[in-house]
Formats: structure tokens, sequence, C-alpha cells
């Protein structure tokens, strides 16, 4: 994470130079911020997130910050605050079922990991933030919709992962249906 990351982040304390002295006396500690003010926090847990985070990413479409929380197996995608009912409507555009989801808006609270956490810690950066995130209303309109075709292509997986538990078990109806020509 960047010095701009930083004072972004911080400035969403309730005391941003407590936070800042924290993270320069202990870059790896976790702290919890205010939602709501600086950006609105949307959580998923982890395999959807995982999926959602590797999408967006590959896709290069437009998304923030992302936090993984590994104990509460959650990640949190940073959204800029008030995104809720451009989140939410688009959310119910979709043609598929939306994952469970958690928003964290104004009155909530999140922890961020540190500017610098470790291998193993609880709370992890999967993209940290290094400078404010410029304002952009495709964010939550991404974020929305690749949410939904991760749950929906993991409960493909899922339904598939049934059906041919093993590399026997699919390789079974291949092999029924050659012939042989003897003779």
């Amino acid at each position: 994470m960047t010095t701009r990351g930083v004072e972004w982040l911080s400035a969403a304390a309730d005391d941003p130079a407590g936070c800042r002295e924290t993270w320069a006396d202990d870059p790896c500690a976790p702290y919890a911020l205010a939602a709501g003010r600086f950006f609105d926090v949307v959580t998923v847990e982890q395999r959807v997130g995982m999926e959602t985070f590797d999408q967006l990413l590959h896709r290069g479409l437009p998304f923030g910050p992302v936090a993984l929380d590994q104990k509460a197996r959650r990640v949190g995608f940073f959204l800029g605050s008030r995104s809720e009912e451009t989140f939410v409507h688009h959310l119910a555009q979709e043609a598929g079922t939306p994952p469970s989801y958690r928003y964290l808006g104004r009155g909530s609270v999140v922890v961020v990991p540190g500017p610098m956490p470790m291998t193993g810690d609880r709370y992890q950066w999967l993209r940290a933030p290094t400078r404010r995130p410029i304002a952009n209303p495709l964010r939550p309109v991404a974020l929305a919709t690749i949410l939904i075709a991760s749950a929906e292509l993991l409960a493909r997986v899922d339904r598939y992962s049934e059906q041919y538990p093993s590399a026997a078990a699919l390789a079974l109806p291949a092999l029924e249906g050659t012939t042989t020509d003897e003779g």
C-alpha cells in the first residue's frame, strides 16, 4: 500500500492521526474504520468473492480495493460511499440469483488490514488502495454483474461435481460411446 492509500484509508477513521500512528508503529495491524464516509463495502463469502475478484481483474472491469478476512472467510469490495442504490438496482437487473451479501454503508464499521499485512494474518489485501479511488459510477454496476455471474459459475461447477464426482465418472460416458470392430 502506498502513502496516499494510507492517507485515504486513515481519513475514514474517527481519529485519522491515531490510525496513522498505529500503522507507523505496526504496519500489520488491522484497524476498524467507519464505512459510509469515503467508502462503502460489499462483503460476500470467500469462494464467491475470490471468483468475483478474479473475473473483475482478468476482464479489466473497474473495481476498487478488495480485502480478505480469512477467519470469517469473507471478501470485501470497496465502493464509493452512497453506492448502495446503484449496486442493488443493478443486482436486481441481472437474470441470476444474487449470492448472499452484506452491504456496509453509513453507520457500519469495517476492519481493514494494515498497510503491510504478513502472510497468514487474518486480514489481507487482495488489492490494496494506492490512492483515493477515482469516483467511477461503473464500479457498483461491474461488481453487481460479476457477483451474479461468479455465483452462477460456482453453482454450475458444484452441480457438475455432483454429476461427475471423479475423473472415472467423467470418462465412463465417453468410453461407453465407443465401439470396436472385430472381424
